[in-house]
């Protein structure tokens, strides 16, 4: 079994409460809360932004030039092709995506962000990988999902965001990612892997937060009479 075979193996009952969480399975039954998906939206465009600094990061502790053209294409997929999904969301609920950008992070989305960036900062690049990895890999596996499940057609509410996830091209992000990261484990000593699997397990935690902080909209705690602005 590969690095990232355990990692999936060791993971499966987080990936399985993604799949549940009702967020997750409303864009399968083409039913979530327009309030949600604009929280959504507002949040993971920054996240995605904080997800480019991490793939830079990447280059900059890079030594080969198969991993600097790797994230550097990566970059260019994350702001040009990702917006695709986000304007299925857009167009559902009636909102310009341009309306939606320059919110601050939610709570879990800043300490999502932090937690990736730690790690980033203090670790090697196997590191960086898998603490990126669950992002794409619980995507790719959720359009999986929800295509199995409910079979959507072209029709259908969330079809473009599901397809997009499912696509080969998505899968080929996801299986690149796992293929370096099982070859930088197989060259790290204990410790470091150690570091490594709880950078993913963490990751994955945090996605399943990230669902439920945009299905809740969570906002940051006001005391009494504190502006929220």
């Amino acid at each position: 079994m590969s690095f990232t075979e355990d990692l999936r193996r060791e993971n499966n009952n987080i990936f399985q409460a993604i799949f549940d969480h009702p967020f997750v399975d409303g864009i399968g039954k083409g039913d979530v809360p327009h309030d949600s998906i604009a929280h959504y939206i507002k949040a993971d465009y920054e996240y995605l932004n904080a997800f480019m600094h991490l793939y830079g990061i990447a280059i900059s502790k890079s030594t080969e030039r198969r991993d600097i053209n790797y994230f550097n294409e990566q970059i260019s997929f994350t702001m040009n092709s990702e917006a695709h999904p986000h304007q299925n969301f857009c167009d559902v609920i009636a909102v310009g995506y341009n309306e939606l950008h320059g919110f601050p992070l939610p709570p879990t989305a800043d300490h999502y962000v932090k937690h990736m960036m730690y790690y980033a900062q203090t670790g090697g690049l196997g590191e960086i990988l898998a603490v990126m990895l669950p992002c794409p890999w619980t995507y790719l596996e959720i359009g999986k999902h929800l295509m199995k499940k409910y079979q959507p057609s072209p029709d259908d509410t969330f079809y473009p965001w599901i397809a997009f996830y499912a696509n080969e091209e998505f899968e080929t992000l996801s299986e690149a990612m796992r293929h370096r990261l099982d070859e930088l484990a197989e060259q790290a000593s204990d410790s470091e892997r150690q570091r490594m699997k709880e950078a993913f397990r963490k990751s994955c935690q945090l996605e399943l937060k990230f669902w439920d902080m945009a299905y809740t909209c969570e906002e940051w705690p006001q005391g009494e009479g504190v502006s929220s602005k």
